[in-house]
């Protein structure tokens, strides 16, 4: 029998503290806890001894965190041994559906682009062998850093542990019933969340858009038929929908946007100052990623060129100096000026007086007058882990590799797999392919790494070549245009400007991890370039 004490206070794996209950189902208990190695908050599962699906709920978070979508929310860690098993999820900072419906139903395009993101989640769950089965407002969170997020899927379904007929349609069915408590401020199954129930009729809950004015088509009709398919055919025509996949297809064409930002639930802490997501030092956590309107960080040689310029504070100061300083300044200004001229007059007879013309000296390059270049973050369309053949595999945890490109730089990292040698005996690399959708002009790039030296070589082309060496970049043979050691975060300026669709982070020599295998790992790539 164990004697671990599970309170508060407590700690497992002698990494995460185990702060206060957030809920507690049946013998397993979600805590609101801290990762102190990561210096971060987290969820975590604990399961009382003898509770009967431990087992299945490790398995299910495991297999959550393959699921490639951002959307989901990641596991961390997972152990079903004794003396306490445990799930360690992502800890989502913001507010849930539930919170933003307190202010009132949202925008219909709202709603459409915060359930249609949802949708796009759960289907790839499925997609992945994955249910969730427990939809309610509580699980879809709009996170601080502007996302979306859906907690419990793979979990959820495990803690219920009743096998179910047809998941497809109850998570189809439990997606129309957030759509329609995101148009009406109500739930169709009775209260849930501090929601009050939809208000019903002779056939159960009314249609969304005859409880609220300016639900138009499509998306009345959606919601009806996947939250109340019993009604097809009487007021909407069919068919049900029935799958996550079939809610989506729905879905592509209704006018959406993303809700605007509201003050969460919980307020994230501030990125400066700030602690290193793995050194705990103090200070600047990195640039994040930008937004779309071009408004980006600049390169990093761009932000070391600037220097502030002088305040109007500095140059009223300078202009109150004393009469007697102003009058030897301009003494001194007029016999500097009589200097230079008689200078140059000599200076041109002379120049006009030789035979041979000498090679020009005018000193048109300006000193520090190298022209900096305003960057932004380019956006990335995906990436893949790249092993050539032939001695490799092909693949390198590819079904991970968004992770490197969330825009998350203190998640869980993408890495390569584990090695028995650093690189260069059995192969000469390994690395991670990133595809910015079409050819771009690139300047240099972000790499969040852990704080062990991974020796790197950064090669872009605009072909995903069988080898690095086989790289193209603009219909020229390209070597490699960064190469080095790269610990922690590092920004890289490449330079020269390269163009190219696909940029390569090519690992030639990886840091040893802790159970004494090769590994390299990549928290978040940014690639600097010009729109």
């Amino acid at each position: 029998m164990s004697t671990f004490l599970i309170e508060p206070g407590a700690k497992l794996a002698n990494r995460y503290r185990l702060d206060q209950v957030v809920s507690e189902t049946g013998g397993a208990t979600r805590w609101k806890a801290t990762d102190e190695t990561l210096a971060r908050p987290v969820a975590v599962w604990t399961f009382a001894e003898g509770f009967p699906r431990t087992s299945e709920v490790v398995r299910a978070a495991r297999a959550t965190s393959r699921i490639p979508d951002a959307r989901v929310t990641q596991v961390f860690d997972a152990d079903d041994t004794p003396p306490i098993p445990y799930v360690v999820e992502e800890w989502v900072v913001g507010s849930s559906l539930a919170d933003l419906l307190s202010q009132g139903p949202l925008d219909p395009e709202r709603a459409a682009g915060l359930v249609a993101e949802a949708a796009e989640a759960i289907a790839a769950a499925h997609a992945g062998g994955l249910y969730h089965l427990c939809l309610t407002p509580s699980k879809l969170m709009w996170s601080s850093g502007g996302a979306v997020k859906v907690t419990g899927i793979g979990v959820d379904a495990a803690l219920l542990g009743a096998p179910v007929a047809d998941p497809a349609a109850i998570d189809a069915q439990g997606l129309g019933n957030l759509l329609y408590a995101a148009l009406t401020g109500t739930w169709p199954g009775g209260p849930q969340n501090s929601l009050p129930p939809a208000p019903q009729g002779p056939s159960g809950p009314y249609p969304a858009n005859q409880i609220r004015q300016g639900v138009g088509e499509p998306l009345a009709s959606i919601t009806t038929r996947a939250a109340l398919p019993h009604l097809v055919g009487q007021v909407v025509p069919g068919p049900a929908i029935t799958s996550p996949g079939e809610f989506c297809a729905a879905m592509a064409d209704v006018p959406r946007l993303i809700p605007l930002p509201v003050a969460p639930a919980e307020a994230a802490p501030p990125p400066e100052p700030g602690t290193s997501r793995r050194t705990g030092e103090f200070g600047s956590t990195g640039p994040r990623r930008s937004s779309r309107n071009g408004t980006g960080p600049r390169s990093a040689a761009a932000m070391r060129s600037e220097r502030p310029a002088p305040s109007r504070m500095d140059r009223r100061a300078a202009e109150r100096q004393g009469s007697p300083q102003k009058i030897i300044i301009g003494v001194l200004a007029v016999v500097l000026f009589a200097a230079v001229v008689t200078g140059a007059w000599m200076f041109g007879s002379n120049m006009r007086n030789d035979d041979e013309a000498q090679p020009s000296g005018d000193g048109s390059e300006q000193a520090g007058g190298e022209e900096t270049v305003e960057t932004v973050l380019l956006d990335i369309s995906g990436a893949e882990g790249y092993d050539p053949l032939p001695s490799g595999d092909g693949n390198e945890h590819s079904n991970n590799a968004h992770r490197a490109h969330d825009g998350d730089t203190a998640g869980e990292p993408w890495k390569t797999e584990s090695y028995n040698d650093p690189m260069g005996s059995t192969k000469d690399g390994v690395g991670l392919l990133v595809d910015l959708g079409s050819s771009r002009e690139v300047h240099g790039l972000n790499l969040y790494l852990p704080t062990a030296d991974h020796t790197v070589e950064v090669r872009i082309g605009d072909q995903a070549a069988s080898h690095p060496s086989e790289m193209e970049a603009v219909d020229a043979a390209m070597p490699a245009v960064w190469s080095g050691s790269v610990t922690g975060e590092q920004p890289i300026e490449l330079e020269t400007p390269t163009s190219g669709q696909y940029v390569l982070i090519w690992f030639t020599e990886l840091p040893v991890d802790n159970d004494g295998k090769y590994r390299g790992s990549i928290y978040e790539v940014e690639v600097l370039g010009v729109e």
